[in-house]
C-alpha cells in the first residue's frame, strides 16, 4: 500500500486499527513513534546494483492504556513527514515489535489496516543459478496421457 492510499484511508475512518497477520488486533493503546523514509542500496547476487525506498511506520504499545491515535493526528504527522523529509508517494512498510520486531507490508480491508507478511526473494534467478520451478503435474492427468504404454498396448 502507499502512502497516498494510507491518507485517503485515513481521510474516512473515524478510528485506527491495525492487525496482525494471525488475526489479532495491535493495542488500541499504540503509538506511532517513527515516520521515516528508508532507502536500500544494495547489489543482488547476480551483481546488479539497486535502490529500494519505502516509507516506514513505528508502532510501539506503551502503559498509557488510555491513549488512542486519531486519524487526524496521524495524517498531520504523515504529511509533516513529507514535507520535513521529502517522503515521496512509495510503500509503506510497518515494524512492530512482537516476540522480535517484524518488519510487514500493509493492506486495507475496509476497517483495519491489515499488516502483511514480507517474504525475501531472489532478484537474480536468471544470473545466480536458481533452478525454474517444475511444473507441476496431476498424477490423474499423466495417467491418462499414457494410457499408450497401458499392458499389451505394444509401446514397449
Amino acid at each position: 500500500m502507499k502512502l497516498s492510499d494510507v491518507k485517503n484511508k485515513l481521510n474516512s475512518l473515524e478510528q485506527i486499527a491495525f492487525q496482525l497477520p494471525n488475526g489479532t488486533l495491535v493495542p488500541e493503546h499504540f503509538h506511532v513513534t517513527e515516520i521515516g523514509k528508508i532507502t536500500k542500496h544494495f547489489i543482488d547476487c547476480g551483481g546488479t546494483i539497486r535502490d529500494e525506498e519505502v516509507v516506514n511506520f513505528q508502532l510501539w504499545n506503551a502503559n498509557d492504556y488510555n491513549h488512542r491515535l486519531h486519524p487526524e493526528k496521524l495524517l498531520k504527522i504523515i504529511e509533516l513527514s513529507e514535507k520535513k523529509l521529502n517522503i515521496e508517494d512509495s510503500e509503506v512498510e510497518v515494524e512492530y515489535q512482537g516476540e522480535t520486531i517484524g518488519k510487514f507490508g500493509l493492506d486495507f480491508d475496509g476497517t483495519h489496516f491489515l499488516l502483511t507478511t514480507k517474504q525475501t526473494d531472489c532478484l537474480a534467478k536468471d544470473n545466480c543459478g536458481v533452478p525454474k520451478e517444475k511444473p507441476k503435474v496431476k498424477l490423474s492427468e499423466l495417467q491418462s496421457q499414457s494410457a499408450c504404454c497401458a499392458p499389451n498396448s505394444g509401446c514397449c
